[in-house]
Order: C-alpha cells, then structure tokens, then sequence
C-alpha cells in the first residue's frame, strides 16, 4: 500500500522535478507523487513549480504566456513541462497524487481542476492559501482538500484550523514529526519535505511522508 510521495517526482537526482519521465520512475517504484499546479494564460493546468520561467532563463510569469510556449521552452531544455492532463493519464487512478495549487486560483480554474479530476480517485488538493480550499469546498464539499502550513505555525493553530469543514487533512512541515500532541489532531496529517536519508530511515514507518532524492 503506498503512503509516501514523491516531491516534484524528484524520486532521484539525475531525474528533473515535475517531468513525465521522473513521475513514471517514482510511480515504477511504487510511490505517490506530490507536485505543483498553475494556470497558463490559455488556461492550461500545468505540473510546475515556480510562478515564472526563470529556471529556464526567461523572465515571464507562468499566468502571462500560453502553454505552447512553455512546451516549446521546456523541450529546449529537456525538461518538457507537462499538462496535469499527462500525469492523470501516467497515473492511470493507480498511484495517489497530492496536488498543490500554487497562486490563488479564480473560480474558473477551479472549475477546470474539479472537472479534469472527475474521473480520479487518489488524490487531494492542497494550499498554503487557505481562501482555495474555501473556494473548492463552496463548488464540492466532498473533494479531499488538505492545507499546507508552515514551520512557523503552532499546534494551537492546527486546531483552530482542523475544525474549518473545508480542511479534511493537514500537510505539515517535518519538524512535526515527533510531535505526540498531533495525535489529538482527528484528521490526516502528511509531512514535507524529508531530504536527509538518515531522517527517512528514521520515521518511515511513519504514513504520509513527503521525501524526495532518497
């Protein structure tokens, strides 16, 4: 049963985060994949990180350019982008994925993601933004929507928070780790990012870890 994810699919280091190639590996090894998703100009969902293209040296913003252009860039690259569409069909409803939307998403986009996801059944939504979740829930109050918080929150906001019916699982920093009073927490909790092989060896037995280059 898998309760890891892959982060960016960087299952390795000689693989590129958010590529097909990468996902297929992290999935061949019987793991989950957490990425990013954005919104291009054209309204295309997208596996991407970042909020421009600087990575490859261009300095536009993903929300300004279709999504033509950045295939065109990313195949330059050798690192095509792909469309969230791809990595549904590589998935196959085999392998849970962990969605994380990355800027505020307007109504229309949110739209596109519910019903791109129609036929999925591993899987959950996940913010920072919290006014995301909100939105989503308002559309369908039974997708599986998680927030993400940082290290700097406490464990008297987690549970403020774990009671908002828009929250149905917690994505949390690693350093909530050993963290026993979680358990008070009745909801599902994953952890990011585990990059230390000591750190993974430590709690794997441990569900719902994000980890990546191990």
């Amino acid at each position: 049963m898998v309760t890891h994810y892959i982060h960016r699919g960087l299952v390795k280091k000689n693989f590129k985060e958010n590529t097909l190639s990468s996902f297929r590996y992290a999935f061949k090894k019987k793991y989950g994949i957490e990425t990013d998703i954005h919104s291009t100009k054209d309204d295309q969902l997208i596996c991407f990180h970042d909020f421009s293209l600087n990575k490859f040296k261009i300095n536009k913003k993903i929300t300004n350019v279709d999504y033509s252009y950045i295939k065109k860039i990313s195949i330059k690259k050798k690192a095509k982008v792909p469309l969230l569409k791809d990595l549904l069909k590589v998935c196959k409803n085999r392998y849970p994925l962990l969605l994380e939307i990355k800027p505020f998403f307007m109504n229309k986009n949110l739209k596109d993601l519910i019903k791109l996801l129609k036929k999925s059944k591993k899987y959950g939504i996940i913010s920072f933004k919290e006014k995301n979740l909100i939105n989503l829930y308002k559309l369908d109050k039974k997708l599986p929507l998680g927030l993400l918080l940082a290290s700097t929150t406490t464990l008297k906001n987690i549970k403020i928070k774990s009671k908002k019916k828009h929250v149905k699982f917690f994505v949390l920093e690693k350093k909530f780790l050993p963290n026993k009073k979680l358990s008070l927490i009745r909801k599902n909790i994953y952890y990011y990012t585990i990059k230390n092989k000591s750190l993974f060896a430590k709690y794997q037995s441990t569900k719902n870890l994000i980890f990546e280059n191990l």
